[in-house]
């Protein structure tokens, strides 16, 4: 897997970081006995001796705990025996305050632990449940190369709003990509009501626009199942889609798009923007479309890639805010085969960002392949 060299450097100093934060509690006591030997009487080493246990807690496993602890109250012993301390009676409240606090490293230390664990266990549900609502979508379909990257904002959660999907069906491969407004659960109950209704449609629906209205009905069919319809959460939710179609004999690519970031298609080291001559509103606001949905066409030759992509990925912004140029940093990497390409993409995004992603972000990339 390709890293940018932004950051791998990144990667780089978090490993290191990761190799020494576990060294500090027993630095922190070396420092301790420093102070005891070295300085005048007076001078404790409770504060490092106390601050070596508690971040032994965050830093260190159960044992380690244990460890720094009893080690940091026989340092303290140890210092005051050789110093013949031990007939000052602070000495005395000074000890019982250590053990205390060892006490209390180990407490914290079990608490952090039990949430650990219950952090992965979610992490795991979550897992489960991103791909029950999102199927891995297949590496070959026909003549048609795939491959698809998905990374929710919410880190802990693994699972958000935005979809794609891809089918094999007797009109070609049809590829679908969402984002549904908003987050949470109604956002994921959305977008698993719009990923089967593709599931189902993609297969007989005659052509995309006769596809997209089968889309339309399936999701307001499941906004009105709510009550209250008028201003609550789910009514109110719409979903910006792209629908494309990659027929098997003919070396174009058709698309419908509804209210969605057009798709980048990908010939010979150029790269276009397929702009709708007659986009369509959202999912959902089927009102509003008047004159039914319109579908453009594109030629998509052997070699040629199409990228699909939500606004996650267009509204990633650097640290001056500046929006990341995806056209511009995609025609570098043009040539590459569909991982390839999205890897890029995705390291590109954590490098321009900082590491701060702040939406959803879901691409898909649909390569045609020359017929045998």
């Amino acid at each position: 897997m390709a890293r940018s060299p932004e950051e791998l450097g990144v990667t780089r100093s978090a490993g290191v970081r990761g190799k020494l934060l576990p060294v500090l509690p027993a630095l922190l006591l070396l420092i301790g006995l420093l102070v005891g030997l070295f300085t005048p009487r007076d001078v404790r080493p409770d504060a490092f001796l106390a601050t070596a246990m508690v971040s032994a807690a965050a830093l260190l496993p159960l044992w380690g705990t244990v460890l720094i602890g009893v080690g940091g109250c026989a340092i303290f012993v140890g210092l005051m025996v050789d110093f013949n301390g031990l007939q000052d009676p602070t000495a005395y409240s000074e000890l019982a305050s250590l053990v205390a606090i060892a006490a209390f490293a180990v407490f914290f230390n079990r608490l952090l632990g039990r949430h650990a664990h219950q952090l992965v266990q979610v992490r795991s549900v979550a897992e489960i449940a991103q791909l029950a609502v999102l199927h891995p979508v297949p590496r070959h379909l026909g003549h048609v190369s795939l491959e698809s990257l998905y990374v929710a904002a919410a880190a802990e959660a693994r699972i958000g709003g935005d979809l794609y999907e891809a089918i094999r069906t007797p009109y070609g491969v049809r590829l679908l990509i969402g984002d549904v407004r908003g987050k949470g659960l109604f956002a994921i109950q959305t977008a698993a009501t719009l990923l089967s209704a593709f599931r189902e449609a993609a297969h007989d629906a005659p052509d995309l626009p006769h596809l997209a209205c089968r889309l339309e009905t399936s999701i307001s069919r499941h906004a009105s199942q709510y009550p209250g319809a008028p201003g609550s959460e789910i009514a109110e939710r719409f979903i910006t889609a792209l629908l494309a179609e990659i027929p098997d004999d003919e070396p174009v690519v058709r698309t419908v798009t509804c209210g969605h970031p057009p798709p980048l298609l990908l010939h010979h080291g150029e790269v276009r923007e397929l702009e709708p001559a007659a986009p369509s509103p959202p999912l959902n606001l089927g009102m509003l479309a008047g004159d039914g949905y319109h579908v453009d066409l594109a030629p998509f030759h052997p070699g040629d890639q199409l990228l699909l992509y939500t606004d996650g990925v267009t509204e990633t912004r650097d640290r001056s805010g500046a929006f990341y140029p995806l056209t511009e940093r995609i025609r570098s990497w043009s040539g590459e085969a569909p991982h390839h390409l999205l890897d890029h993409l995705h390291h590109d995004l954590i490098a321009y960002s900082g590491g701060a992603l702040d939406d959803d972000i879901a691409a898909l990339v649909a390569r045609r392949r020359a017929s045998r």
